[in-house]
């Protein structure tokens, strides 16, 4: 069901995976309106993979990541997120899992009346529990990271695209997540400023050792992944052509 695009490796079959969907289904609308939206997904993702999952639009791709963001429970099927099912999931179930999990949308999402630096930190504050950490300092620090420690305290409509997708990156990694969850990441940006944005990813991810699950329509960056997953009609399909 999935394009290996590098060797498989074989010290990530051992372990048990960050993500697991199975037999998952997922459905719009009651009654005569009820849609059908996901069909019998099968995915193991396992820790420290990059995954990019592609397809054409309306296929079912941002309603599985939804789905594995903990944004909402499953309905039929197991899906399985850091070990907890989360199919019926209560809401502070599902709060606890995207705790650990970073979110990186095509709109940026950040707050326009904080800096960057504050947006940074807000991330920060959420998981400071003893509040005891410099926040501002590690939000510094990360932005440090993405190359923007000249721009702390710029608003995010003195940026351009590519710095305010940095700085959601350094909004979603601050807190050391698990889990990176991206929707289209670069499909504001053009390609020089696409290709840092993923790259920057990539590295951030892999020293810190969390795993990345990336829609994209950008064939450019397809050889950031370790797989690709292609989606058709809410279904998971064999992709003969990922551009490689």
């Amino acid at each position: 069901m999935e394009t290996l695009t590098s060797s498989a490796n074989s010290s990530l079959i051992a372990q048990e995976p960050v993500i697991s969907a199975q037999n998952l289904n997922h459905y719009f609308g009651e009654g005569d309106l009820r849609k059908q939206a996901l069909f019998d997904i099968n995915l193991d993702i396992h820790a420290g993979e990059i995954i990019i999952m592609t397809g054409p639009s309306g296929s079912g791709k941002t309603t599985l990541l939804t789905l594995m963001g903990g944004l909402r429970s499953a309905q039929e099927g197991s899906l399985k997120i850091l070990n907890q099912e989360i199919r019926s999931a209560d809401k502070n179930a599902l709060m606890q899992i995207r705790r650990n999990i970073g979110y990186i949308f095509q709109a940026h999402n950040l707050m326009t009346f904080l800096t960057a630096r504050q947006n940074v930190r807000m991330s920060l504050e959420l998981h400071d529990e003893d509040g005891t950490s410099d926040l501002d300092g590690k939000a510094s620090a990360m932005l440090e990271a993405v190359g923007l420690g000249h721009r702390l305290d710029y608003y995010p409509d003195s940026l351009s695209g590519g710095q305010k997708q940095r700085v959601a990156i350094a909004r979603a990694l601050v807190s050391q997540p698990k889990i990176v969850l991206a929707d289209e990441p670069t499909a504001a940006l053009d390609k020089k400023s696409g290709r840092e944005v993923v790259e920057l990813m990539q590295t951030l991810a892999k020293q810190k050792g969390c795993t990345i699950l990336l829609i994209t329509h950008d064939n450019r960056i397809l050889d950031i992944a370790d797989r690709i997953v292609y989606m058709e009609d809410g279904k998971l399909v064999p992709n003969i052509d990922a551009g490689h």
